[in-house]
């Protein structure tokens, strides 16, 4: 398992110091919602059940195409005009109102990739892990040669602890756009090193599960003894031996020095997992955040 709450702290100051960086104002997209759709649809055909016009002049499957125009327009403005208020309500950390906003724009352009970008940020502030990827999966999903759009996912998932789906992504991020410095020198650092942490804490617990069965199965106890021997002593040693070995991996903890070293510490002593964590901004730092 990782050690990741640490990381998850050190996760929100960033989110919301760079908020507005992350393209908050950028174009809406012209795709409206199937229920905006089928709203114009079942007006036009009230329209059309009418009756015909009395003006022979008018030309009603023009009329229509321009009513679905118009449509469109007025779903893209709104639209823009929600992205834009949700941005200013994240700006000031209220959150929840601004994935409202977002949502609502969502409904009249459900294809914009920039809209699902934003909520996962927020989302991935507020820990809403599994909303958070899943917004970030339908903005690459809407527009997969984004790469800041794959740099939210790659976060989203590293929150969520899928550490090599993240590795992934902030590849398939640098692939695109190999020239940001970002994302190799913060985000995929960071995630290579909780790739390290992962390796690590899974070896640890295949040793703390081999010491385990060897203490349950000891071949010392199923042996006869002539108490008054040097072997009944040597058994003892052995068995504490293991016994001690088990209480020591139990008592370790593997964590990442502000170095990036991965490190086995023994915790509740003078050079405990505590003490040997790095400070907030070091963590800020590696991470990005």
């Amino acid at each position: 398992m990782l050690h990741s709450r640490a990381f998850h702290r050190r996760g929100r100051g960033w989110f919301e110091a760079r908020m507005a960086s992350f393209g908050w104002k950028r174009k809406v997209g012209e795709k409206v919602s199937k229920s905006a759709v089928q709203q114009f649809e079942a007006e036009a055909e009230k329209a059309v059940d009418d009756g015909p016009s009395q003006d022979p002049e008018v030309d009603w499957l023009h009329a229509i195409k321009r009513r679905r125009e118009i449509l469109l327009e007025d779903c893209a403005a709104k639209s823009k005009r929600l992205k834009e208020e949700g941005a200013l309500l994240a700006e000031h950390g209220r959150h929840w109102e601004a994935i409202k906003k977002w949502d609502e724009a969502i409904q009249l352009t459900p294809d914009n990739p920039l809209l699902y970008e934003m909520k996962s940020q927020v989302l991935t502030i507020l820990q809403e892990v599994f909303p958070a990827v899943k917004a970030a999966e339908m903005a690459v999903k809407f527009r997969p040669l984004w790469w800041e759009g794959w740099q939210t996912l790659g976060r989203a998932q590293l929150n969520l602890g899928e550490v090599d789906l993240a590795v992934r992504s902030f590849q398939i991020a640098i692939h695109q756009c190999p020239s940001e410095r970002t994302l190799w020198q913060e985000d995929l650092t960071w995630a290579w090193r909780l790739q390290k942490q992962q390796t690590a804490t899974k070896e640890k617990i295949r040793q703390e599960e081999e010491t385990q069965k060897e203490i349950l199965n000891a071949p010392e106890l199923n042996q006869d003894y002539d108490f008054e021997s040097d072997e009944v002593l040597a058994a003892c040693v052995a068995v504490a031996e293991r016994q001690t070995r088990y209480e020591e991996l139990k008592r370790t903890a593997v964590i990442i020095d502000a170095e990036g070293n991965v490190k086995n510490v023994l915790t509740g002593e003078e050079g405990s997992a505590d003490s040997a964590t790095p400070l907030k901004e070091e963590f800020v730092k590696a991470r990005g955040l």
